[in-house]
């Protein structure tokens, strides 16, 4: 097979994980992972085998479940012999009042948001070690460093616990392996798209340059 590096990237079929797919897949194999959104991620792979001339790996899997998780991986080492960059892009988010959150909902978001890549980074990063390469992007948020939402309570400590995740591993996978982590902020992406007007203008008034992001400036991160 071509000499290419692989890369996986969880949540391929969101708007930040698609523009990474998009940029990626010329220098890099990139395999795309999805959970519900079947139309999103094979209109993707289909943009990508055209422009790349390629035959893009797409995944399901529910990461919430460490069987599905082993399953996927099966399915990737199956057609590539090793991975050579895990990009932890996939995340859910349950804003509720911090009084009706439940266990469950709490769980959940831990599941997705940091047990998931948890279980990634152990099930793939010794293999990078012993390859003496390898990559690993988490992407976390300025929600687990400085901007609170009492509303997002789960999501936050998910995204504060995914940055103590991304030290440990530096530590314990170098000098082999890079460990980062990319914290946006305000994003344009579906998942903000139903915020309150009103909201949405307080917030840009706090931001220097007086806008949310866009998901290709996280891709361009991702990249460099």
């Amino acid at each position: 097979r071509n000499m290419k590096k692989i890369v996986l990237i969880t949540g391929a079929s969101s708007d930040i994980g698609s523009e990474i797919a998009s940029l990626l897949g010329d220098s890099y194999e990139v395999i795309l992972h999805y959970n519900n959104n079947y139309d999103e991620v094979m209109k993707l792979k289909d943009k990508l085998d055209k422009l790349y001339n390629t035959d893009v790996l797409v995944v399901k899997c529910n990461l919430a479940k460490e069987e599905e998780i082993d399953n996927m991986l099966r399915i990737i080492y199956d057609r590539y012999d090793k991975i050579d960059i895990l990009i932890n892009n996939a995340a859910t988010t349950c804003d509720t009042l911090f009084e009706d959150k439940t266990k469950d909902n709490f769980m959940n978001t831990l599941d997705i948001n940091l047990v998931a890549p948890f279980l990634l980074c152990q099930k793939i990063g010794p293999k990078m070690k012993e390859n003496r390469y390898g990559v690993i992007i988490n992407i976390s948020s300025t929600n687990g460093i400085d901007t609170p939402y009492i509303e997002s309570v789960d999501y936050d400590a998910s995204k504060a616990g995914l940055i103590s995740l991304s030290n440990n591993l530096a530590n314990y996978l170098a000098p082999y392996v890079r460990v980062n982590t990319i914290c946006p902020g305000w994003i344009n992406t579906n998942m903000n798209k139903n915020l309150d007007k009103e909201f949405i203008n307080k917030e840009e008034n706090k931001i220097l340059l007086g806008r949310f992001g866009n998901p290709n400036e996280v891709a361009e991160l991702v990249f460099f």
